[in-house]
């Protein structure tokens, strides 16, 4: 993903403390697009010597199996999973000029105007294109999906009205909220975010059972050696306890986790059929 979003944001907080750590640089390398897929088949690609990681999440470990109807790489095969880093709330944001202080109001609304209202997203199958597919279905709304190369460029359009709304993730999105370029609506877990506690849940705002986080996690080619897994695992580990990095996350609404390699293997294994369901429901589907 480009620079600015949250797998960037997350990989120089985490990777700059991991550098002083292993006393080697950790340079973070930006590969935008495919729904994250280019990074996904570089990095399962590449050469199983520790030497190149990947910053993973949802959509690359997850959904865009179902969502592709090819990839070069399998998730559950062709990584060696390191650990979950963390897991973050989505936000619905609009634009301050959308008539709209609530989700009910929001839903009103695109009922009024079928067809008309803009979701930005920072790319196919990411969390937030799945949240707005999640919304369509459960507010029973038509709205535009309109995908970018990364949650940076699909924000800067939602400030500049373009876009109407987005389902954004706290590291992406928060001082934007805080600067009063975008308007927070309601938040994607089913229990409400520390970072923005008077924010009510989407289930809370009347969409019930709604949930849809996004998550973040370390991992290598497969066949890396083991022990040089062990070795990452361990750093990376230690610098999610590192109080300083605990603090920047903790500011960006991470949810830090930290597990071991074999818990983070499992993780993937359970999130690919529960996001499929998803995607099926959406009728979302990608070529390539």
């Amino acid at each position: 993903f480009p620079p600015g979003g949250p797998s960037d944001v997350l990989a120089r907080i985490v990777g700059k403390k991991m550098s002083e750590l292993l006393d080697v640089p950790v340079v973070i390398e930006n590969k935008p697009g495919a729904g994250g897929n280019i990074a996904g088949e570089y990095t399962a690609h590449a050469k199983p010597d520790g030497y190149t990681l990947l910053m993973g999440n949802n959509s690359i470990l997850a959904t865009n199996e179902s969502l592709y109807k090819k990839l070069n790489y399998k998730p559950e095969t062709d990584f060696a999973p390191i650990t979950l880093i963390g897991t973050q709330a989505n936000i619905l944001v609009v634009n301050p000029k959308v008539p709209a202080h609530s989700l009910k109001e929001l839903i009103a609304l695109c009922k009024a105007q079928p067809g008309k209202i803009n979701f930005a997203s920072s790319g196919y199958g990411a969390a937030a294109h799945l949240a707005g597919e999640l919304f369509k279905t459960d507010a029973k709304v038509d709205i535009v999906h309109v995908p970018y190369k990364g949650a940076a460029p699909a924000l800067q359009d939602v400030i500049a009205g373009s876009d109407q709304m987005m389902f954004a993730t706290a590291a992406s999105v928060i001082g934007h909220i805080k600067a009063g370029q975008v308007r927070a609506l309601a938040v994607t877990t089913l229990k409400r975010t520390a970072i923005l506690p008077d924010l009510p849940t989407m289930d809370e705002a009347g969409l019930k059972g709604f949930e849809a986080s996004t998550w973040h996690g370390l991992v290598a080619p497969a066949d890396t050696p083991s022990d040089v897994l062990a070795k990452l695992h361990d750093t990376a580990v230690k610098a999610l306890h590192d109080p300083e990095v605990r603090t920047s996350l903790g500011r960006l609404g991470v949810d830090i986790v930290g597990d071991t390699q074999a818990e983070f293997a499992a993780y993937i294994k359970s999130e690919i059929p529960k996001w499929t369901a998803i995607v099926k429901a959406s009728g979302a589907t990608m070529s390539r």
